[in-house]
């Protein structure tokens, strides 16, 4: 079993997956794991405060496992002040529910973590699709954070990335990305110097402190 958290696609059969949805949150009703959460992207003033609304009705759904993807990110449009705002309440959600918080960070890593800090986050945090430097990384892990990787991983310089995380601290995951989550975990495990299966059980024990029982 592959595990994959964080894909926009429903599960292959080999996998265990969580979906992302950044809207109709009903759709988490349904068979599967899920995240949901207000994706910086997709929020405006006019309608936050209905999307809030929205997303509170559905964040205990047993089969939410995670808010998120959530988070700064400066390369959009959408007003930072307003970003802040709508990223600060789902921390503060998701400390009320005890669900993992999967975060999307685009050029705001020093923003994302004053506000984990400033809202007293107390689950566990994941940064997906990370995709920067060592220093960056240790920086995340030494607080306690997790790193998942994708896509980046065909780039040499990621693969260095990974190889200096902590085990106990990554996950594996697909994003939007055509590439299957067989091929990152065939990347991945050269890279750490382990077979498939050692880091298949390996991200299993992981999913399973962030995830808990939903994991099998």
């Amino acid at each position: 079993m592959l595990i994959n958290i964080h894909s926009h696609q429903p599960p292959a059969h080999n996998q265990w997956l969580i979906q992302n949805l950044y809207r109709h949150f009903e759709q988490s009703a349904a068979n599967g794991y899920y995240s949901i959460g207000l994706h910086p992207w997709y929020i405006n003033e006019t309608t936050l405060a209905q999307q809030m609304e929205e997303l509170n009705n559905y964040c205990n759904n047993k089969n939410v496992l995670a808010i998120g993807e959530c988070g700064l990110d400066k390369v959009c449009s959408t007003d930072f002040a307003l970003q802040q705002n709508a990223f600060s309440q789902q921390i503060v959600m998701a400390n009320a529910i005890n669900k993992p918080l999967i975060i999307h960070c685009v050029k705001a890593f020093e923003e994302v973590q004053f506000l984990l800090q400033q809202q007293k986050v107390k689950v566990p945090v994941i940064f997906h699709g990370f995709n920067k430097s060592r220093q960056l990384a240790l920086q995340l892990v030494d607080k306690g954070y997790y790193l998942s990787f994708g896509k980046a991983l065909q780039l040499p310089a990621m693969q260095q990335v990974l190889a200096s995380v902590p085990l106990q601290q990554f996950f594996l995951e697909t994003d939007d990305a055509e590439m299957p989550i067989d091929n990152i975990y065939a990347v991945a495990a050269p890279a750490l110097q382990i077979d498939i299966n050692t880091l298949s059980l390996q991200l299993k024990k992981n999913a399973a402190a962030v995830f808990g029982n939903a994991v099998l």
